[in-house]
């Protein structure tokens, strides 16, 4: 055989024994019931637990919300203000209630959101109040919204709804009106 061809021959074979090295197959587990563990395991950590690979993010106003949405309200010149957040006369001391808007003029013309840890027992009480008070109560995907009569509201979104809150499993939103309670992001 001529020379080269032996040396191409040669090169391609440590070529493949290279790329066969590289994609061998990982080690199978023992096949004893010790070795293999059914029960899925954790794959987040907590908001209440940062690590320091991921560190938490602290709740604010520029944080509760969308990047694109804290930028869209800058560029028009506002501002977050916050706010006793509290539902149904419950307060809620563990979040916080942003109320966005120009403050250099004189307006009631701005956006809420609002986002809290809230217990069984203070969710419970709160949602209480809020139907005593004449909020309509609607079960959804995502949790229990509460939102305000629209005869009373300062406005409403496409749907007619204004203000509203979202009770989900340890937490409650709040957005002036129910579209924009899509717009909260917390926590990340």
């Amino acid at each position: 055989m001529n020379s080269r061809i032996m040396s191409a021959a040669a090169g391609v074979l440590l070529l493949a024994a290279a790329l066969s090295a590289c994609s061998a197959p990982e080690p199978r587990p023992s096949s004893t019931p010790e070795a293999v563990d059914p029960r899925p395991t954790e794959t987040t950590v907590p908001v209440s637990s940062p690590t320091p690979e991921a560190p938490e993010t602290e709740l604010t106003c520029e944080s509760m919300i969308s990047a694109g949405t804290v930028a869209a309200l800058a560029e028009a010149g506002w501002t977050a203000e916050t706010k006793e957040f509290v539902a149904g006369g419950v307060e809620l001391t563990e979040g916080l209630l942003c109320f966005w808007a120009d403050y250099t003029v004189g307006s009631d013309h701005g956006q809420l959101y609002g986002w809290s840890a809230i217990d069984d027992a203070d969710a419970a009480s709160a949602q209480s109040a809020l139907l005593a008070e004449g909020w309509k109560r609607e079960d959804g995907a995502d949790g229990v919204y509460f939102t305000e009569d629209p005869r009373y509201a300062m406005g409403t979104d496409d749907d007619g709804y204004g203000m509203t809150y979202l009770f989900g499993d340890g937490w409650v939103r709040l957005a002036d009106t129910r579209q924009g309670l899509i717009l909260i992001e917390w926590p990340r």
